[in-house]
């Protein structure tokens, strides 16, 4: 089966910084065809030339990354590879700090996530310490609605392919993974050495006590979720352009329900409506629009100045909320103080970026106790806040639409916490 007849799966691989995600991804890759065995050569004799030959399979991810950052366009297909079952994208190579970002704003919807945690003799402590990222990543996906999660208990190098530290590991992550809500008969934990590629696509012959798949087995038990074509149509406006002969073209990603030329649009929270003339993908005309598909699409009576990034595209008949006020559910991750009420923080919904105000902070849960009308939130707490924002945007409940109900909380730089819409007050 080519890879066109596959079903596709997006994929991010999460972790704490030096749990070895870049070398496990690069000979991910490697093993699965999307590196030639001619680059790999090239790259293994770079990073032996500056003595780190073990770095190899990091070096491709790291020569990527700043061919991105010198604004080369780097051939997606470095991050595409098939397993038997799926073809997979890898979301944001690993490490990327705008990672948390990108997984809000949706211009990276991930459908199932590699959590990759190092069996290193104080590696795996150091992740899972309040300091760590190990259990901020994994709290982060399940917030944002991904679900199928593989746990590579990776560097298994380091611990001499031991069991009791496997079984340590994992009975750790287990009851963190299971307070944060997963499922655990549907996680795996896969014991592997990203840098031997011990279990990566071949069975280990270095630990004959483990009986369950490698990292590719298990990322083909993973289920192509069901797309949410009978919802309204919701389309988070990505970037707006202006085409000679064509007009306005705004594009993004269709999240929710079809769109099809001819259908009457309207544009929140402007309230601008428009008809859709045309829609394009990868450069050709296509009849109609579906969940996941990436879009430009041109409008008549439409003006650049109509619409800008943030919008939020539906049809006229079921228009997208504007809301006055919501309430939603917040996890506090990363604040350096206390968060009171009056806290104005800029909300990444969607496309959009407004600055909120936490109203009132309407119950608090923290290590099992709920306490009413607290004084102020710190980190690790959840809880239920009203929010109203600064200026019109467009917000929904995350029961009807996950993916502009769910928001990440950023302040100095960074994601202080993160959050899904329980209830919207219409404007």
């Amino acid at each position: 089966m080519s890879s066109k007849e596959k079903p596709h799966l997006n994929l991010v691989i999460i972790g704490h910084v030096d749990h070895g995600k870049s070398t496990m991804t690069g000979h991910l890759l490697y093993l699965c065809g999307g590196i030639s065995e001619r680059e790999m050569a090239k790259y293994e004799k770079e990073a032996e030339s500056i003595g780190r030959g073990s770095f190899k399979f990091a070096w491709v991810l790291d020569k990527l990354k700043e061919e991105r950052e010198r604004g080369v366009t780097i051939d997606l297909a470095f991050y595409k590879f098939e397993t038997n079952k799926y073809y997979f994208t890898i979301i944001d190579a690993p490490g990327h700090r705008d990672f948390v970002k990108n997984m809000i704003t949706g211009t990276s919807q991930a459908d199932a996530a590699i959590l990759v945690v190092s069996a290193g003799t104080g590696e795996f402590e150091a992740g899972i310490s309040a300091t760590g990222q190990t259990r901020e990543h994994a709290l982060l996906a399940k917030t944002l609605g991904v679900d199928q999660f593989l746990v590579a208990v990776n560097k298994m190098d380091l611990a001499d392919y031991k069991q009791e530290r496997y079984e340590e590991i994992k009975n750790e992550m287990g009851r963190e993974l299971k307070r944060f809500g997963f499922n655990l008969d549907k996680v795996e934990f896969v014991p592997c050495s990203g840098m031997d590629g011990d279990n990566l696509k071949d069975k280990s012959t270095k630990m004959p006590w483990y009986k369950g798949p490698t990292i590719l087995e298990a990322l083909d038990q993973f289920e192509v979720p069901k797309k949410p074509i009978d919802k309204p149509l919701r389309l988070p406006v990505q970037d707006v352009y202006t085409i000679t002969g064509i007009g306005t073209v705004p594009v993004g990603r269709v999240e929710t329900g079809i769109l099809k030329p001819n259908d009457e649009v309207i544009f929140q929270p402007t309230g601008k409506k428009a008809k859709v003339m045309s829609i394009e993908m990868h450069h050709e005309q296509i009849p109609k629009a579906e969940p996941g598909d990436n879009i430009g699409f041109s409008c008549k009576g439409l003006s650049k100045k109509d619409v800008r990034r943030g919008d939020v595209v539906g049809h006229a008949t079921k228009p997208p909320t504007v809301a006055a006020e919501f309430t939603a559910q917040v996890q506090v991750i990363r604040h350096p103080s206390a968060i009171a009420a009056g806290y104005t923080p800029v909300i990444h919904a969607g496309t959009a970026q407004v600055a909120v105000r936490f109203a009132e902070l309407v119950k608090k849960m923290s290590k099992g106790q709920t306490e009413d009308k607290p004084a102020f939130l710190k980190n690790g707490d959840g809880a239920v806040v009203k929010m109203i924002p600064t200026r019109d945007m467009v917000i929904e409940k995350y029961s009807e639409f996950p993916e502009l109900g769910r928001f990440a909380v950023r302040d100095m730089g960074q994601t202080v916490a993160v959050g899904i819409v329980k209830d919207v007050v219409p404007k």
